[in-house]
């Protein structure tokens, strides 16, 4: 892959600026980066941000994502780029997939929203480029290394079935504190949403749904307790895929003891004052922003574990486990969030470019040996 390419990265937020960097520092090819958002000042702070420090060739460019729609600018950006990635919130998910397919680009996004991912599988199906579908941390990461424990626990035992497929992941700080022990080290709408939808989850082998917040668990990891519980997209593809094969899937978000508690009585009152349900999210967003600090002190856990028993009746269990602190990339220290989720994007870009792949790819369809030893994700997971 001697060749530049040229990458167009919509939103130039924390998320955004990470893949950029990433991008043209760990890569094993050479990149043109387009930088967009709906406040160009930002985008030129992140284009700056990019350069600074970096001896890596490559242009930088920024521009102004229209609100709604395209613009002649974006337009002239996106024509003769060779990949889109999406870094805007999930709701403009379906109009950045759709410029894409216009323009005959590969795509790929970070969202977890349900809904959106559904609008962009129709809306893609047939296409003639590639469009890698919830491709960050969670959903993202976690599900192909859930996937890859599941293939390497078939093989090794001789089955096609097991009893569980677990998949956790936490974006914590370093401290916490009462009453919420919380702190927003990423999208802050994001969070609330996932704690307020439905979560997707595989019970005796079949496909359905739970409430988020509704199966609450302590789990050590590493000799760290913290609480588990269900929210809502972070299973991406899975329950769907292995429905049949795996017994109980899930995905559940990690936090520190006391946190769902508080969050439980936070919903509890919107439930006493006749709050209708499709504002929840906006509601809690706005109840955690009163109380929940921004902090740039972050770490990732990330655990993923299956279970079952072999061909001859023994019952086995393999699992991994991440924790990822800041990381030094080119001049730059970037969070533990930031690198990542940009990690994921970044390796599908990578994915994309040189496999060219066609249609809808989602997490399952991901061959982990080859996502795990990519240039991104290796560095930054290990």
């Amino acid at each position: 892959m001697s060749e530049r390419h040229k990458i167009v990265i919509a939103g130039a937020g924390g998320m955004g600026s990470a893949a950029g960097l990433l991008l043209r520092e760990l890569g094993d090819f050479d990149v043109d980066l387009y930088l967009g958002d709906a406040d160009v000042t930002k985008a030129r702070t992140a284009a700056a941000w990019t350069c600074d420090g970096s001896n890596r060739p490559g242009l930088v460019e920024t521009f102004l994502v229209p609100t709604e729609g395209s613009s002649p600018e974006f337009d002239a950006v996106l024509a003769g780029a060779d990949l889109l990635l999406d870094c805007l919130p999930g709701t403009e998910a379906p109009r950045m997939a759709g410029l894409a397919l216009k323009h005959r680009l590969h795509y790929a996004n970070l969202t977890e929203y349900v809904d959106e991912t559904n609008q962009i599988i129709e809306l893609a199906r047939g296409a003639d480029r590639g469009f890698v579908l919830q491709t960050g941390l969670a959903p993202g990461y976690v599900n192909v290394l859930g996937h890859g424990l599941f293939q390497r626990f078939c093989r090794e035992h001789g089955v096609d079935k097991v009893d569980s497929m677990a998949m956790r992941v936490g974006a914590l700080t370093s401290t916490a504190h009462p009453p919420h022990y919380y702190g927003f080290t990423w999208n802050s709408l994001g969070v609330a949403t996932e704690y307020v939808k439905p979560a997707i989850v595989v019970r005796d082998f079949r496909r359905t749904t739970q409430p988020s917040l509704s199966e609450r668990r302590t789990i050590l990891i590493r000799g760290v307790a913290y609480e588990e519980d269900l929210t809502s997209g972070g299973a991406a593809d899975l329950p769907a895929f292995l429905e049949g094969r795996v017994r109980n899937l899930d995905y559940k978000t990690l936090r520190y003891p006391g946190h769902y508690g508080w969050v439980e009585s936070l919903v509890d009152q919107m439930k006493y004052e006749g709050v209708p349900e499709e504002d929840y999210p906006d509601r809690l967003l706005k109840k955690m922003s009163e109380t929940v600090p921004f902090t740039n002190d972050d770490l990732v856990v990330v655990f993923a574990a299956v279970e079952g028993a072999d061909s001859h009746g023994v019952r086995h269990r393999i699992e991994s486990s991440r924790l990822i602190r800041p990381s030094r990339i080119g001049g730059h220290v970037i969070e533990a969030i930031q690198s990542t989720t940009a990690a994921g994007l970044a390796e599908s870009a990578r994915m994309l470019l040189l496999d060219q792949p066609k249609g809808v790819i989602l997490q399952s369809q991901i061959d982990p040996d080859h996502f795990m030893a990519g240039p991104f994700v290796s560095k930054i997971y290990g």
